[in-house]
């Protein structure tokens, strides 16, 4: 339950920031969120590895791996070679980063 731990903590030091500023309220953005993480001033992911040929990412990072490209293995985490670590490397070169937008008027016309 880390990751609801996290979020918890974040939400509690946003809650005293405002209260120790004498507001009883105050507007939350997606900043003020990010920067009450345990992972604040970090980079956020750009690629998640999953092994084991799970398709969830069973709550890990999920704020920080919303535009994050997924990489999906059968292989087992004990078995995650550097081989396997560079295959993953190479598959997330070819790919095309939108960042949650849509594909590029370029790849669309490809596409037909």
């Amino acid at each position: 339950m880390a990751a609801e731990r996290n979020w918890v903590d974040a939400f509690n030091a946003i809650l005293d920031r405002v209260r120790n500023n004498g507001a009883t309220h105050a507007p939350v953005d997606e900043k003020m969120i990010s920067d009450n993480l345990y992972t604040s001033g970090l980079p956020d992911p750009d690629l998640l590895i999953r092994t084991s040929g799970e398709m969830r990412v069973s709550n890990f990072l999920l704020w920080q791996i919303a535009y994050a490209e997924i990489y999906v293995t059968e292989t087992l985490w004990p078995d995650f070679s550097r081989v396997r670590l560079l295959e993953a490397l190479v598959e997330f070169q070819k790919r095309e980063r939108r960042y949650g937008g849509l594909a590029s008027d370029d790849s669309e016309e490809d596409a037909t």
